[in-house]
């Protein structure tokens, strides 16, 4: 560990001084070193071929059977309900509710139905999409693209609680603490730049519904393309981002083999045990948290699989989940790349979200009885025997889709009826 803690210290006296060096020549050092990367990396291709190949394999099966079919019927859903106006309607429908709570305007509210139903990256693309149209600022873009990229509720309720664990009761907690997690994230991010001066919403003239209608309106007006093209062009563009993120989940694969065959994936795992050693983690825990810290499946599942104790396991996959992994890090920095949000936003708030979910797990498991709830009773399954139906899969989140979207609507006609009422209490007694 020594060593360890040496070699990282010559490592930034070496940065610094090559730093200086290279600003002579105008010669960028991240570029240099993500250059002096991708020749380790096709030297490792050449060397190790057998292992770059059972890595591609493994990210083309998850992309193909899991990624492809889950998120391009949402990747479709979102395209088309921006283009026909929905998002508008929400947007001004919505407003009254996403402005004081998270302080994003109202059109919000459809990147966090979307966000909390369907997992990550849709909520980067669809934040995206709103800031390339102007409804939101890249302060808000950055609040909302922060607090909206969730694992998907099916993936925690299924994959990993029945999948990994065998056990289904473990999914609520799982689910809760990630999605709870985020929200208090969403709270606190209201405060993120609070003082930026550009400010995007809707006008605040005449009833709620009666604005958000002509919003509507104006965006059929605008829109001139046939609806057989606004499909074909929802399609198209949903194809392209899904390959690109094909291609990232592939890459993060075949590294994350080239790394554990190296060795460096223990020595992040001894790292973490040096500097978590405080909390009283297993050995093994560390292992699960240093691969979750590149591909979150593979983690949870080492994690699932580790001999520490459930508690343990369930933290470290709390964790895992939150943290999403630098391979969706890398497929949200291509989504936001064209656009002037910045990443490093998103990543604070991913290790924020790390720690809130480990804490909330920790915190709802020495509150309730685990005996009791049955959390920490035998596996009513054995683990590994989940299949995910494709069918199942989406009818689900759809349903989940149209729950939350409907709240949130009747939410805000709720409130703006409020509104009304009190305003006209308020002009009877004066």
């Amino acid at each position: 560990m020594t060593l360890i803690i040496l070699f990282i210290c010559a490592a930034a006296i070496f940065r610094l001084n090559l730093e200086r060096y290279l600003r002579d020549f105008r010669i960028s050092f991240s570029k240099l070193l993500c250059s002096a990367f991708v020749i380790f990396f096709v030297f490792s291709m050449i060397t190790q071929p057998k292992i770059v190949f059972e890595g591609a394999s493994v990210g083309l099966k998850a992309w193909w059977e899991i990624v492809f079919p889950s998120l391009l019927p949402f990747f479709i859903a979102s395209e088309l309900l921006m283009n026909l106006g929905i998002v508008h309607f929400m947007g001004v429908l919505l407003e009254p509710i996403m402005r004081p709570v998270f302080n994003v305007p109202g059109c919000g509210s459809f990147v966090m139905v979307v966000g909390f139903t369907s997992g990550c990256p849709i909520g980067s693309l669809v934040t995206a999409n709103l800031r390339r149209s102007g409804m939101c600022t890249r302060v808000e873009a950055e609040r909302l693209m922060s607090f909206t990229n969730n694992s998907s509720p099916l993936f925690m309720l299924v994959a990993v609680s029945v999948g990994m664990f065998g056990n289904p009761k473990l999914g609520v907690l799982i689910a809760g603490t990630h999605y709870l997690a985020n929200l208090t994230l969403g709270l606190l991010l209201r405060f993120y730049k609070k003082g930026d001066q550009e400010r995007t919403g809707y006008e605040n003239k005449g009833q709620i519904l009666t604005r958000a209608l002509k919003e509507l309106s104006r965006i059929h007006r605008e829109e001139n393309r046939p609806l057989g093209k606004l499909m074909g062009d929802a399609i198209g563009s949903s194809i392209t981002t899904l390959l690109k993120i094909g291609g990232f989940m592939i890459l993060f694969a075949v590294i994350i083999r080239l790394l554990t065959h190296a060795g460096f994936i223990n020595a992040m795992a001894s790292i973490f045990a040096f500097l978590l050693s405080p909390l009283g983690l297993e050995p093994e825990i560390y292992n699960a948290i240093a691969s979750g810290i590149f591909e979150i499946t593979l983690g949870a599942k080492l994690a699932s699989e580790t001999p520490a104790p459930l508690l343990q396991q369930l933290i470290a996959v709390s964790v895992i989940l939150a943290w999403s992994g630098l391979s969706i890090h890398a497929q949200v920095a291509s989504l936001i790349a064209d656009t002037d949000i910045r990443i490093y936003p998103f990543i604070m708030a991913r290790f924020a979200h790390a720690c809130l979910a480990g804490t909330y797990t920790y915190l709802f498991w020495k509150y309730y009885d685990p005996a009791a709830a049955g959390w920490s009773n035998i596996p009513t399954l054995a683990p590994g025997t989940a299949e995910i139906s494709w069918w199942s899969y989406n009818l689900n989140t759809f349903k989940i889709f149209l729950i939350i979207m409907a709240i949130l609507i009747l939410a805000g006609l709720l409130y703006q009826l409020m509104l009304t009422v009190l305003k006209k209490l308020r002009n009877l007694t004066n």
